[in-house]
């Protein structure tokens, strides 16, 4: 056996050490983690949720809005991630509660548009409508205030993916003394000419934002981009507008249907998240 033989030896096995390690320190976080269901009351009725958070101490908290397939598996394991790896509480609302209970699908990527767009359409039109996040936003904020996993010292974190976009600005807006960072990624519907358009709420909102557009998006409404960025500058609100050149519409959630996600841009993103995350929640 020569030298090369022994280096490349060790190589794979300081590799294959280094890979054990990696997922036995990630099986211990996600061992420290607390996953429950809850229930919380609204001007509208009851909520159910899921609220994940580290097994010990009080931490800054966020709020998970889902895109159009709601509160299931995957948007639970973006929650558990946050809090084993970044140690935040974090709650995703179920957001039609007022229709059903979650989880209304377990997997999207075996959803079937053609099939299932007439269940769609009302759901989220439940949660679309005008002063439903107006009051359901204070409602989940208040309630996280109340738990002692919650640093109430620290700012409030909100995140959205596709219809979650728009909820997460109409959050930061509902509630601007206690959210302090807002992200967007592929949200849909943020800058429109209707009166009620996200975009037109920059001046009630108090925290940094980030919006992630993905590049077919970009292409269909290219002006967006730019009328995001302006009204939040014209508002003095601290924000990024980025578009993902190589990234479809629902890039970062794993089971969105047609093989969407691009798990080398999701991880971009979720670095992006997690820097306004620590910059805006202190």
């Amino acid at each position: 056996m020569n030298s090369d033989d022994l280096t490349r030896r060790d190589f794979v096995t300081m590799t294959v050490a280094g890979m054990a390690a990696a997922a036995a320190s990630n099986a211990s976080a996600q061992a420290n983690v607390v996953e429950k269901t809850v229930d919380i009351k609204t001007p509208d009725g009851t909520c159910d949720a899921a609220f994940i958070h580290p097994a010990t101490g009080a931490h800054a908290a966020i709020i998970i809005w889902p895109d159009a397939f709601g509160l299931r598996p995957s948007m639970r394991n973006m929650a558990k991630r946050l809090a084993a790896e970044s140690g935040y509480s974090v709650l995703v609302p179920n957001p039609y509660y007022r229709i059903g209970k979650a989880p209304m699908w377990e997997d999207a990527s075996k959803v079937d548009f053609a099939t299932e767009r007439g269940k769609l359409n009302p759901m989220m039109a439940s949660i679309n409508a005008d002063g439903t996040v107006e009051k359901d936003a204070p409602a989940l904020i208040a309630w996280l205030d109340q738990q002692p996993q919650v640093d109430r010292t620290k700012k409030v974190g909100t995140q959205g993916y596709c219809m979650g976009g728009a909820l997460v600005v109409r959050t930061a807006a509902a509630v601007p003394d206690r959210v302090g960072a807002g992200a967007s990624f592929h949200g849909g519907g943020l800058a429109t000419k209707n009166p009620n358009s996200p975009h037109l709420l920059a001046p009630k909102i108090k925290g940094r934002m980030y919006f992630a557009i993905a590049i077919n998006d970009d292409k269909t409404q290219p002006d967006a981009k730019t009328i995001l960025k302006s009204s939040f500058d014209a508002a003095k609100v601290p924000n990024e507008v980025e578009v993902y050149d190589m990234a479809q519409h629902g890039w970062c959630v794993p089971d969105m249907p047609n093989n969407l996600y691009s798990k080398a841009d999701a991880e971009r993103a979720w670095a992006k998240l997690l820097a306004l995350y620590k910059a805006a929640l202190a």
